[in-house]
């Protein structure tokens, strides 16, 4: 939708050190910049304009462009309003701004109204109260009779840059479930959390990481229980049960490994990256206990969105849970929730807790984790998993399938959220020349001069490595030089392309470090 901004007549922009953070790399006034940016954006007293990514296609414009217009209120921009009461409880915007809104279509003489609205993912949980809504707002208009609603969702793609292996290339989001200890459930919860997804409506994987003890060839029962190979391409076809698809080394004909570390790591490396995924919404990783090389070279080598941590009560359980938990947040996986597996039972009209409480919640107090969800002791989770069916499956009105309902909504809610602000976490303002950082998981919002970006750049062809030298001088880049394109490189750092052809590597607690520009024009609605 097009939004008339105007900016403020004389602004000014200036600089400050961040006194918070330590000081790393080159940080010169750019004092040219400045005069010349005060002299374009006080200049700026028109009205100019943003669009969102919506595309909208009506009888007078061709597809993808917008139909409202400058003056007066035309059919599509009326359409346009009424769907904008309309918010996504998750990012906090009117579907409109979302870029939800495609192939508009308006016919004012009949007085038909059709579009379609495309979610971040087939297994949105208020997906039906969004066709709802929409029907409702856009039948309101006096001059409509008829609306047609199509929901559809975007096409799987991971929202980060780089060298993905082709496999992982059309997957959306990748869920690591982990404990980093043994005996917790962990498996039964990434199992119930897979098909949980897909029976929202997602296209799901799951991926069985322990290569010494593989849980899935029991807990699913796959009619080809033997991975196969295409030859041609030299990739694993996945197995299937129940329409999700399934990968273990326990389907590889070798049963459990018994192998040094180095090799299982690479076992795991070829059994995940080279497997015909095909496009998915989730693949949801089992992880193995521990902490060590395996689990390191997982979430290295796999663009993790992120993790949900598996535990029981007792205190034993929590201390080696931590440990995943810093592991993750060191390589800057979110962990979004907490499952506390076995924390009770019920009999005789009372619930006991035979392990003692508190584990679960003590780990999201202390690391923040926002969401914790218990699973009691129930006879028919253990046979589910023995049994080669999901508990979620066998019975999906049960308080165990309630319990990962709720779980699954949270997981697709998270996601979207993350992906949201990676997508949008650092980007490129052309109007006023600059680049405004937003962290994930920060409220603050700072903006950088392009040139003291790629000045303050610390890779090898900017530094050496020996001696710490800087070979990239002040003068060697302009200070009109502007970023070609930003794209999320994971996490915790976005990979910029300058106009020279160097791609720079700027994580995120770089950004923070850097000198910034303050007192930047705000633009708001002429």
């Amino acid at each position: 939708m097009t939004q008339l901004l105007q900016a403020p007549s004389s602004p000014t922009l200036t600089f400050h050190h961040c006194t918070s953070q330590p000081k790393s790399g080159l940080y010169v006034a750019e004092k040219s910049f400045l005069q010349s940016t005060q002299r374009h954006v006080r200049s700026l007293n028109i009205s100019y304009a943003y669009s969102s990514s919506s595309s909208f296609t009506t009888k007078a414009t061709s597809n993808g462009a917008c139909a409202s217009t400058v003056s007066g209120q035309t059919p599509e921009s009326e359409v346009l309003k009424a769907l904008s009461q309309i918010i996504d409880p998750d990012f906090g915007t009117d579907i409109v701004s979302c870029g939800f809104v495609k192939d508009l279509l308006v016919d004012e003489g009949l007085g038909e109204v059709s579009f379609r609205l495309e979610l971040t993912t087939p297994a949105c949980p208020i997906k039906d109260m969004f066709e709802q809504k929409a029907n409702e707002v856009v039948a309101a208009l006096p001059w409509v009779k008829k609306v047609n609603v199509t929901m559809s969702a975007q096409p799987a793609k991971p929202m980060y840059a780089g060298q993905l292996p082709a496999g992982l290339q059309t997957i959306s989001n990748i869920i690591a479930v982990s404990s980093c200890k043994g005996g917790v459930g962990k498996s039964t919860v990434a199992v119930n959390l897979a098909y949980t997804l897909a029976d929202m409506g997602a296209r799901v994987g799951i991926f069985d990481a322990d290569v010494y003890g593989p849980s899935l060839p029991t807990m699913v029962s796959p009619e080809n229980r033997i991975l196969e190979m295409n030859a041609e391409k030299r990739t694993i076809i996945p197995t299937e049960y129940m329409g999700v698809k399934l990968v273990s080394f326990g389907f590889a004909g070798q049963g459990r490994a018994i192998m040094r570390g180095p090799m299982v790591s690479g076992v795991i490396n070829q059994l995940l990256t080279t497997t015909e995924w095909g496009e998915l919404d989730y693949l949801v990783i089992d992880m193995p206990p521990g902490t060590g090389d395996i689990q390191l070279t997982l979430c290295q080598v796999v663009p993790l969105t992120a993790a949900v941590i598996v535990t029981t009560p007792q205190k034993l359980a929590f201390i080696d849970v931590a440990k995943g938990v810093r592991m993750f947040s060191k390589l800057k996986v979110p962990c979004i929730a907490v499952v506390e597996n076995m924390c009770h039972f019920d009999a005789d009209g009372k619930r006991y807790y035979p392990f003692g409480r508190g584990s679960g919640s003590q780990v999201v107090q202390q690391f923040g984790i926002p969401h914790l969800f218990d699973l009691p002791i129930q006879p028919t989770l253990s046979a589910s998993g023995d049994s080669g069916m999901p508990e979620v499956v066998a019975d999906p009105q049960g308080e165990v399938a309630r319990t990962f309902q709720e779980l699954g909504v949270c997981v697709v809610q998270q996601c979207a959220k993350i992906r949201q602000q990676v997508s949008t976490a650092v980007s490129y303002d052309r109007s006023i020349k600059a680049i405004k950082v937003k962290v994930p998981d920060s409220d603050e919002e700072f903006y950088l001069h392009p040139a003291t970006v790629r000045r303050n750049d610390r890779s090898a062809q900017s530094v050496d490595e020996w001696t710490g030298e800087q070979k990239l001088q002040y003068s060697d880049i302009p200070d009109d030089i502007e970023p070609e394109e930003i794209r999320p490189l994971g996490n915790y750092a976005v990979e910029i392309t300058w106009p020279d052809g160097f791609n720079q590597i700027a994580p995120y607690d770089q950004l923070q470090m850097m000198e910034r520009l303050v007192e930047v024009p705000q633009l708001t609605p002429a």
